[in-house]
């Protein structure tokens, strides 16, 4: 089974940082948090911290893990497991360097854009406020 890890990046608006998969990639322009692959012999969190400098030129400051789901897709992968970590970044710009397009989005408006289910379960948590990223970082200091 593949592992995937996403990041949940809120600013300090409480808007959620989204991207919109490219038009030639699998699952053409859905929705996703930037994140990816762990490779052989990554832990998540490094996996993750090299995820965001690749797609968003950013600097992962510190995450902590909110949430995993499982999907099993009728196509390779196959069946993945996805880990979404409540993330902070050092940078306060972020490029879209491996995305059609980013939209910083209230939680509440996650639910207007194209994700996988597998992305739907966090998705509600969010925008009904269950969960709160900048929250759970914080109290992960203390």
């Amino acid at each position: 089974m593949r592992i995937v890890v996403a990041a949940i990046i809120e600013r300090p608006d409480g808007r959620i940082l989204i991207g919109q998969r490219k038009r030639d990639d699998t699952s053409p322009l859905k929705w996703e948090f930037p994140g990816g692959k762990i490779e052989e012999g990554e832990t998540p969190e490094a996996a993750l911290a090299r995820e965001l400098r690749e797609e968003l030129g950013v600097t992962m400051e510190k995450c902590v893990e909110l949430a995993r789901a499982r999907h099993a897709y009728a196509t390779p992968p196959g069946e993945l497991e996805l880990r979404f970590y409540a993330a902070s970044i050092l940078e306060a710009t972020v490029i879209a360097k491996e995305f059609e397009q980013l939209v910083w989005a209230l939680p509440r408006e996650l639910g207007n854009y194209d994700f996988h289910a597998a992305n739907l379960p966090l998705i509600a948590q969010l925008a009904t406020g269950r969960i709160k990223p900048s929250e759970i970082l914080v109290a992960s200091q203390s």
